[in-house]
This record gives structure tokens, C-alpha cells and sequence, in this order.
């Protein structure tokens, strides 16, 4: 049976309550890519790429770049890393036919949309035909820095200054009347 989703955010696949390590074949447009062994893999978008897939160890993506985000939780090997792929592509996530571990996928963190895979499922993904749109009180960049920064307090280090820092000095370098 074929089940079709739409996602925001992220496709979790993941060890749901199982104490084995969960198995999957990850293939991109139909070639094997690697054997992933661990608590799972997160599929996100560049929308979802600052939530599950970040406190993974993924990346942040711009949410103006088209891409998958491929990112291990928790993976057996340590050489598994994050990696970020082109849109276009298709993501398929295979679990073993003899496997231990039966598990669950879950989209955008719906814990009551969960649904259980067996030995020999497959998981496709791909990106939306149809692109979510965004409305940007500045620019895309300026408002995604500066989300990322109240959130985050993305490489906030004491001393340093912050991106509203920063803007406001390019404000009033670009302003020649004078400050008092």
C-alpha cells in the first residue's frame, strides 16, 4: 500500500521503541548509497533543517537553498555524517527484510502519525513539487539570521557582537549625521 504525505519540516525515521539499532539501505535516484545503522535518519527540509536534523548534528540551511537534508541520529559509525542534497533528487530509505529492529516514521513530529515499517518497506522522498512560500519582513537573509540568532544566539561568545550588533553599526556608518 502507497501512503503520500506532504512535510514542512522532517521525515523521521527512527528506532521508535526498540533497544536494537535500527537498519536501513539509503539510496539516492536508485543508487545505493550507504548502510545506516543507529537511532535513525532525519530527512528534512532547509525549513526543518534548524530542528530535529540540527540537534542531530545537521546543518543550517538558508531556507532559499533547494535542497534534502540527509542526517544520521545517533549513527553506529562515527564516519556517518550530515550531508545536503540537491532537491531534485529522490531519497529512498529501505528497511532490511531480516532485520531486528522494526521502525517508525514520523513527519514533521507528529507523534500520532507514526507508522510502523516492517522488513522490505521502502521509504521515498522527495521534494514538493510545490514550493512553500514565505513573506520576509526585510530580506530572506536578514529575517533568517535574525531568527537563527533570537533562537539560537547562533556563535554568541562573550565579547562578541551579535547580528543586530553588527546591522546597527553598518546603519550608522551608513548615516552621516552624528551620534550623541
Amino acid at each position: 500500500e502507497n501512503i503520500e504525505f506532504q512535510v514542512l519540516n522532517e521525515v523521521l525515521v527512527h528506532r521508535a521503541n526498540s533497544g536494537s539499532l535500527c537498519s536501513l539501505r539509503v539510496s539516492v535516484d536508485g543508487e545505493f548509497v550507504t548502510h545506516a545503522q543507529g537511532d535513525g535518519v532525519v530527512l528534512a527540509t532547509p525549513t526543518g533543517s534548524t530542528a530535529y536534523s540540527l540537534s542531530s548534528g545537521g546543518s543550517m540551511v538558508h531556507p532559499t537553498v533547494p535542497s534534502i537534508l540527509l542526517t544520521p541520529v545517533c549513527p553506529h559509525s562515527l564516519s556517518f555524517r550530515p550531508c545536503v542534497l540537491p532537491e531534485h533528487v529522490e531519497v529512498t530509505l529501505t528497511v532490511p527484510e531480516h532485520t531486528r529492529c522494526h521502525p517508525s516514521v514520523t513527519f514533521d513530529g507528529g507523534a500520532s502519525r507514526g507508522i510502523q515499517m516492517l522488513g522490505g518497506d521502502r521509504l521515498v522522498v522527495t521534494a514538493s513539487p510545490w514550493p512553500m512560500p514565505s513573506i520576509s519582513a526585510t530580506s530572506t537573509t536578514a529575517d533568517w539570521f535574525r531568527t537563527v540568532d533570537a533562537c539560537f544566539r547562533w556563535n554568541h561568545q562573550p565579547g562578541a557582537r551579535g547580528f543586530e550588533d553588527a546591522r546597527e553599526e553598518r546603519l550608522s556608518e551608513a548615516d552621516p549625521r552624528p551620534r550623541y
